[in-house]
């Protein structure tokens, strides 16, 4: 986790250089934007960590896959939300995580232009911090009293499973659509108490999904299966709304949708 830190952190100068400045945008082939500080940022990412531990395998959202069949594999998104980066507004953040034979073991999610600066951290059996003080998800057990978050609902809106969110929508005591990095780390701090999210992929969530766990939350896909290199939706939860929240989305068909990169 300290060397994931590190990283973060030399990405985080990179991203001092660049925002609020002038760049380059270009569109990927699904039309999402990168720029030349997303590519920077992964670059040193990958120094940091290869200097530390030259056996490990890559998979980055700029740079692609890297001996991705060895036992550990680093999973990076260096600006998670590069649309917000470019728009010039703080809703983006540095997505470090370990995975270790499949099982999500370190995360680091770094928002560094997000209210003076927001690093959420987490190591398997080691609890979750924000800011280097501990974290623990709400004690919230009722569907009426919860506050829920909604992210990339693009999916969402079109799948059967609408007009059961819409009754959810209505259910909860508060709903709000705070996004990205923010409301897992809001979730994971017990500040709210449910998330749902369509419309993402493995590297947007994997830190946060360690993260949340080690809060004392849970997360799977909406359908309920494991987060793993595939997934592409999240429901995240105290663990005390799981099965209340799991009734609303019964209709929802994991199979019909597939991501869309920020």
């Amino acid at each position: 986790m300290n060397t994931a830190m590190q990283a973060a952190r030399a990405a985080e100068a990179v991203i001092n250089r660049y925002y609020h400045g002038e760049f380059e945008v270009e569109r990927k082939a699904d039309a999402s934007p990168v720029t030349i500080a997303d590519i920077e940022c992964e670059r040193v990412i990958k120094e940091v960590l290869s200097e530390a531990f030259p056996d490990h395998g890559f998979y980055g959202e700029e740079l692609g896959r890297e001996s991705i069949d060895a036992d550990y594999v680093w999973l990076i998104d260096p600006i998670d939300g590069t649309k917000s980066f470019v728009r010039g507004y703080p809703f983006f953040s540095t997505q470090i995580a370990l995975m270790h034979k499949g099982e999500l073991v370190v995360g680091v999610s770094n928002a560094p232009a997000f209210g003076g600066g927001e690093m959420a951290t987490a190591a398997r059996g080691q609890g979750a911090f924000l800011n280097g003080e501990p974290i623990r998800v709400s004690e919230v057990e009722d569907i009426a009293e919860a506050s829920l978050s909604m992210g990339n609902i693009g999916a969402l809106g079109a799948s059967p499973a609408w007009p059961k969110i819409g009754e959810l929508v209505g259910d909860v005591h508060r709903i709000r659509g705070y996004g990205d990095f923010y409301h897992y780390h809001l979730l994971a701090s017990g500040a709210i108490d449910a998330i749902i999210e369509s419309d993402l992929n493995i590297l947007d969530i994997a830190a946060l999904t360690v993260i949340v766990r080690e809060a004392g939350g849970d997360i799977t896909e909406l359908g309920g299966g494991p987060i793993d290199l595939e997934s592409r939706t999240a429901m995240a939860t105290n663990g005390r709304l799981r099965a209340q929240l799991t009734r609303y989305l019964s209709d929802w068909d994991e199979a019909r949708h597939a991501p869309r990169d920020d």
